[in-house]
């Protein structure tokens, strides 16, 4: 299982948000922004597959991870999707603002357990935001790794998140890197199908792979078993669950899916622990 960094006890930050200011924010697809937020006072130092608790005064609090690695001056980064009351109001927040931030909460993703086997990392839509610190160390610690291959879908062309970045990625010696949408439009001229049909083409080694997945769960669950199709064992493939989180903490219990809480047991899980979860309607 991935590492878990919660207690019983919760942490100041756990309990008590902390003021961050909006340095900047910019778009990413039409109901999609990156906010990145600078510490007023403590610093909240999350690690690639954690999230935190964004507060936006006088609406609410929502759970979002991080979508960057940890910033040198302490910054965060946040990528939002404007879905409800209070991610709309995230969204459209100023650089100046100030909203609070609690955290950091989770499991990790397994990166040291992956060093020197290939490592695989599929993202289904918004799901490229929280696993893109996975990417980010992946190219920073590259001799860690054998292979690396980034799998991403989106439902249209619009859809897709940090295309300049995947641009860059694509023109790569050292990762290989797919990207197909549900459906073409405009002057699409890539792959166009889910993005578990990109798993029998890639190349890696199943024996030595790690699987990192994050999406809907409809997506992880079709992407794991192609994962599986091609050799890699269900406790080398991670999934990240971010269903229902309220507290953070584990109190609420809002997050709770069969024996689990969410907020507390995960986000990141093996998929072995997962599976029969996952696979059963309307849970």
């Amino acid at each position: 299982m991935a590492t878990a960094t919660t207690t019983d006890t919760p942490s100041r930050g756990a309990i008590i948000p902390e003021p961050y200011r909006v340095v900047a924010r910019a778009p990413e697809t039409a109901d999609t922004w990156t906010l990145l937020l600078e510490p007023l006072g403590m610093s909240i130092i999350p690690e690639p597959g954690q999230f935190n608790m964004l507060y936006a005064f006088g609406v609410g609090e929502v759970p979002i991870s991080t979508s960057a690695g940890p910033e040198p001056g302490g910054e965060l980064v946040h990528t939002i999707r404007a879905v409800g009351p209070v991610t709309q109001a995230l969204c459209a927040a100023r650089p100046g603002d100030v909203i609070g931030v609690r955290g950091p909460f989770g499991t990790t993703w397994p990166l040291e357990e992956a060093r020197g086997g290939d490592l695989v990392i599929v993202a289904g839509g918004i799901g490229l935001a929280p696993v893109r610190p996975a990417v980010y160390h992946a190219l920073a610690h590259r001799d860690d790794y054998a292979s690396v291959t980034l799998l991403v879908g989106a439902r249209t062309p619009a859809d897709l998140l940090f295309v300049r970045e995947l641009e860059d990625w694509r023109g790569r010696f050292d990762i290989d890197v797919g990207v197909t949408v549900d459906s073409a439009v405009g002057d699409w001229h890539g792959r166009v199908g889910v993005v578990p049909r990109l798993i029998p083409g890639a190349a890696f080694d199943p024996a030595s792979t790690t699987a990192l997945v994050v999406g809907p769960e409809i997506m992880m669950t079709f992407t794991a078993r192609a994962l599986l199709e091609r050799g890699i064992a269900s406790d080398k493939i991670y999934v990240s669950m971010e269903r229902n989180m309220r507290c953070g903490v584990g109190h609420c219990g809002h997050c709770q899916l069969g024996p689990v809480l969410i907020c507390r047991d995960g986000p990141v899980f093996r998929y072995d622990e997962m599976q029969q979860l996952m696979e059963v309607r309307e849970l």
